[in-house]
């Protein structure tokens, strides 16, 4: 009884209280070091641990020191006239609130057409008139959860041209607060559009780069996709054309083109799909695609129209020799009331094996491709122009050459 009284407090502890009492022998330092080094899904796991972790994870002030998820997506609306509108789609509903409006960036922008993001950075096209195809525009990088940002020189193509282009946004902020803009000029050949060469923005000198040459005049790249920045590289989604049509056929595949446009490379896209996202997602490259098939039902008074989609869900596990795993599959069966509605796979989570698509106009769903269910996220604005740009607050404050 006597060797019970003198027992050691810790010991005690360690062997009869529960995790969240052991967890509060670490002090609030030493939690937020431990926290920083997880990726977001097991810190957003650690709420649970006990109030007060749920309470350090969520205080605004130490968001800065902890990784983020998905927060959400920018998207752009469209009405008559060329009124651009921009707008933010919550993902949970309690994530870092974004506003679209950006009031930071200058009042001398009449409008603002939102372009790329790329982990936390946005990259827009400045308007300071209606915006038309004629309309000369500036691009503007901006850290919505800053509101610090940096206007861009002119590219060397003429402006009046943004419409013949594509243009993405690079950046790592775990290799550098520098920045780039890859501007692809694209033109039209024997009723087929090919890309002819690359602008190439650095925040590092300030300055834009062409490059001719490469993959380029047998590329057409998909505007409407999105692209990655991963090991140096953008990725981004095309379509090699064939040199002799009599023998070969298109394929598509992703784009690899270096920050200095001299390295190029081409990687293979699994077939069958025909919608195409790329993303980066637990730290590896994957790929989602859907196959829409449709056909009426004869047994139907209404004579519906029936949707099968089938979705994949791929992973690039060997990077160099372009081996994609697929890693799961799922198939939505739903009687449609129109005649033709697509289902379009446009995002990948990068935490988790969760995929985003559209279904129809105004809607957006989530699909758990492990547990195969699908929950509707939210209702979007009318008239959006269907690209969602995913963001991912950064809460640093470099953001290099900014103004404030």
């Amino acid at each position: 009884m006597g060797e019970d009284k003198e027992e050691s407090p810790k010991k005690k502890l360690r062997q009869d209280d529960p995790p969240a009492s052991a967890a509060s022998l670490f002090t609030d330092d030493l939690i937020l070091e431990i926290l920083s080094r997880l990726p977001a899904r097991s810190v957003h796991r650690f709420k649970c641990v006990s109030r007060h972790w749920r309470d350090l994870i969520a205080d605004p002030v130490n968001r800065k020191k902890l990784p983020q998820t998905l927060a959400g997506f920018l998207y752009n609306g469209y009405k008559s006239g060329a009124a651009w509108s921009r707008h933010f789609a919550s993902v949970s509903g309690r994530g870092f609130p974004v506003d679209p409006s950006l009031p930071f960036i200058p009042n001398k922008y009449k409008h603002i057409v939102l372009e790329d993001t790329c982990n936390g950075l946005l990259l827009c096209a400045c308007y300071k008139t209606p915006a038309t195809i004629k309309d000369e525009y500036r691009y503007v990088v901006c850290n919505p959860a800053t509101g610090r940002w940096i206007e861009l020189p002119p590219p060397p193509q003429p402006l009046a041209n943004r419409f013949h282009s594509t243009t993405r946004l690079a950046f790592d902020p775990a290799v550098s607060s520098h920045f780039h803009v890859l501007q692809f000029w694209q033109t039209s050949l024997v009723m087929e559009i090919y890309a002819r060469g690359v602008d190439i923005f650095s925040s590092q000198t300030g300055a834009w780069i062409h490059r001719d040459g490469g993959l380029l005049e047998k590329i057409t790249l998909f505007r409407s996709t999105r692209s990655v920045f991963f090991a140096g590289m953008l990725h981004l989604v095309g379509r090699l054309n064939p040199v002799n049509t009599d023998k070969e056929s298109a394929l598509v595949v992703l784009v690899l083109v270096d920050m200095e446009g001299k390295a190029w490379k081409t990687i293979r896209l699994p077939l069958g799909s025909s919608f195409e996202t790329v993303g980066l997602s637990q730290g590896c490259l994957y790929y989602a695609g859907s196959t829409n098939t449709y056909f009426y039902n004869n047994n139907s008074k209404k004579n519906r129209v029936l949707s099968t989609t089938k979705i994949t869900l791929w992973c690039l596990e060997n990077y160099d020799s372009g081996e994609w795993v697929l890693k799961h599959s799922a198939s939505i069966d739903e009687p449609l009331d129109r005649t033709w509605v697509d289902c379009t796979v446009f995002a990948i989570h990068p935490d988790c094996d969760t995929v985003f698509l559209v279904p129809t106009r105004g809607e957006m769903l989530a699909c758990d491709m492990q547990h195969q269910k699908f929950v509707h996220i939210l209702n979007l604005e009318k008239d959006n122009v269907l690209i969602y740009l995913p963001y991912i607050p950064l809460f640093s404050e470099a953001l290099a050459d900014a103004d404030e």
